[in-house]
């Protein structure tokens, strides 16, 4: 099916909503992805497409060509350039794509015997959730978790920050610290012994001191405020990154991106 949007009509504000209003989103269950790599990434992981959004005055590339020539039956938009660089937050852009979410479920996330999860705690900066989304993909983390009440995963920032990564491995957001560890439980029972790791900067060991070869769930607490008390609870240990100069912290991305450099080192060795 194909359509055509040269003014700001009912349609246009609809998709505009995808990417300025997060409840409506959530309605929706589906948002925009911007971008060539991002937009092959979830194609090529099998990211459900539900509309793809073109300039209609522009001689299309091959790559956008054959996109829209795969996906034949879902709705093609054909859009006056500006409106279609309003909604890719940049000029010169030939396609967008509706993609729909998938599911909340904890059960998306592998947790086999190299088990390495992050769990990032009431984040409030959508850039940094994609940073940590693209640090733990290369990094080779299982999945990455967002919980409480927090910057959207699927706002564009996030997705943009990951540069394709957020179509590569599970991204799930739970209310809370007691669903995640109602699932971890649930691993430990089926035999895979997941340590939750907190990072802290008065940890209780240093992190590269301390053995993440094993199952681990990685902590990351919120930029000003650090983990919740519900999480330095259920943590089995706090790790700690040595730092020199007048630095007192590292930034939430940044210090999630150094554990988890650690982690795959001592991996890489064992």
């Amino acid at each position: 099916m194909a359509i055509r949007i040269s003014a700001r009509n009912a349609r246009f504000q609809q998709l505009q909503t995808l990417l300025t209003n997060r409840n409506k989103r959530f309605r929706a269950a589906e948002f925009i992805v911007q971008g060539v790599r991002p937009i092959t990434m979830a194609v090529e992981h099998g990211w459900e497409v539900r509309a793809l959004l073109y300039d209609a005055e522009r001689h299309l590339s091959r790559w956008a060509r054959d996109l829209l020539a795969a996906y034949p039956h879902v709705e093609h938009v054909k859009m006056a350039p500006d409106l279609l660089a309003e909604l890719a937050e940049k000029d010169d852009t030939e396609l967008l794509a509706v993609i729909a979410m998938r599911p909340d479920d904890l059960d998306r996330i592998e947790a086999g015997p190299d088990f390495l999860g992050v769990v990032f705690d009431r984040p409030t900066q959508p850039g940094n959730i994609g940073a940590i989304v693209r640090s733990a993909d290369a990094f080779g983390a299982d999945g990455v978790i967002v919980t409480g009440h927090a910057a959207d995963a699927y706002d564009p920032k996030s997705v943009r920050a990951t540069t394709g990564s957020f179509f590569a491995m599970p991204v799930v957001r739970t209310p809370s610290s007691a669903e995640v560890m109602a699932w971890v439980d649930a691993r430990r029972a089926a035999g895979v012994p997941v340590v939750v790791v907190a990072t802290d900067e008065g940890g209780d060991a240093d992190v590269s001191g301390y053995d993440l070869t094993q199952p681990v769930l990685l902590l990351v607490g919120n930029e000003t405020g650090g983990l919740t008390h519900a999480w330095r609870e259920v943590a089995d240990v706090s790790l700690s990154i040595p730092m020199s100069g007048s630095a007192s912290s590292l930034n939430a991305a940044n210090a999630a991106t150094v554990v988890l450099y650690e982690a795959r080192r001592q991996r890489l060795a064992k």
